[in-house]
């Protein structure tokens, strides 16, 4: 027989943190950036009834400047060189194979190449 839990329930059972980029910058409060310095402190702050979070960089004393900061980083390795999110950059479309090559190659190349005419 399995006695019942004793204090608070864990938050967030069974769900997988997820990225939150602001558009498509990186955001200082989603849960896989890190600072380098071990500077980055969430805090709270009330204003009319609501909370809002805020990140903060002890190192400083001011507001964290997310993914410009040098000692930023992500755990998922998603912060690109100009302070966007891998996760909030929309995966280009790929052409079709013969059309990128016929797009691409002029036709003395696609004859030294051999390709048959019907494809184009």
């Amino acid at each position: 027989m399995e006695y019942p839990r004793r204090g608070p329930r864990p938050r967030g059972r069974g769900k997988e943190p997820r990225p939150m980029p602001i558009g498509d910058k990186c955001n200082p409060l989603c849960p896989f950036f890190r600072c380098g310095k071990k500077a980055l402190r969430i805090s709270r702050d009330h204003y009319r009834g609501r909370t809002f979070r805020t990140a903060m960089c002890a190192w400083i004393g001011d507001k964290c400047i997310g993914a410009t900061c040098r000692f930023a980083y992500c755990e998922k390795r998603a912060i690109l060189p100009d302070g966007r999110c891998a996760f909030a950059v929309k995966s280009r479309v790929e052409t079709d194979f013969e059309e990128e090559i016929k797009r691409d190659t002029g036709p003395k190349i696609r004859g030294k190449l051999r390709i048959d005419e019907d494809l184009f």
